[in-house]
């Protein structure tokens, strides 16, 4: 598997996170919206149970590169 070419999902049941490694530019801006989910030297580093649904969608839509998006 190419580490510049990942996709991983992570969900709660109501929300699942996608994070594609190829937009990635690691600009932070989810571990500083919300460090209770994005937590990057942790395994697995999104945790999702960490804030509300609604929480992480507003988290989610601050990502600059567009490689966090959301599916319900």
């Amino acid at each position: 598997m190419d580490p510049k070419n990942i996709k991983k999902e992570y969900s709660n049941g109501d929300l699942t996170v996608v994070w594609q490694s190829s937009l990635c530019i690691h600009s932070a801006v989810c571990v500083k919206n919300l460090p209770e989910v994005f937590q990057p030297k942790t395994s697995p580093w999104v945790k999702m149970e960490g804030a509300s649904s609604q929480e992480i969608v507003d988290a989610v839509k601050k990502c600059p590169s567009g490689a966090l998006t959301m599916k319900k």
